[in-house]
């Protein structure tokens, strides 16, 4: 092979690899597909044997700016909710299974489930404290602290 053919090849590499990381960054902080096993990292410990009524899932990065902004907002729910929430934080860049299992296209991803474990709302992006503690109010849970 020439090296103008070997030049042609790589160039043609690199522009898809732009092209995928244009694609990713166009989607947020990014997210992806891979297969490997679910790892969650509790916000914080709830008491044992209470049932939180809703698990806030906070699908992210460490490094995802946007998704720094959620950590406040987690522990802010955490804190006016007590044990009626328990928030699960994943990072989908060092473990992208949740984000198959969950389907999410874009980071920070909020995903909010019942008690049965049935997924009742969904959101992408910074989402403020303020809305999320109206919309656990709405689902029947009281605020135990207020911030």
């Amino acid at each position: 092979m020439t090296l103008a053919h070997r030049v042609r090849n790589r160039g043609g590499a690199l522009a898809v690899i732009g092209a995928l990381v244009g694609l990713l960054m166009l989607a947020g902080c990014g997210g992806s597909a891979g297969q490997t096993g679910l790892s969650a990292t509790p916000a914080s410990g709830h008491s044992p044997g209470v049932a939180p009524k809703v698990t806030f899932l906070e699908l992210g990065a460490n490094s995802c700016i946007p998704c720094k902004e959620m950590k406040p907002v987690m522990k802010g729910i955490e804190q006016t909710f007590g044990d009626q929430v328990k928030v699960i934080f994943y990072d989908v860049w060092e473990d992208p299974a949740p984000a198959n299992e969950y389907g999410i296209q874009m980071i920070p991803t909020q995903i909010f489930l019942d008690e049965n474990g049935k997924e009742f709302h969904r959101h992408t992006g910074f989402y403020p404290q303020a809305d999320i503690e109206a919309l656990l109010v709405e689902q029947g849970l009281t605020k135990t602290a207020t911030q």
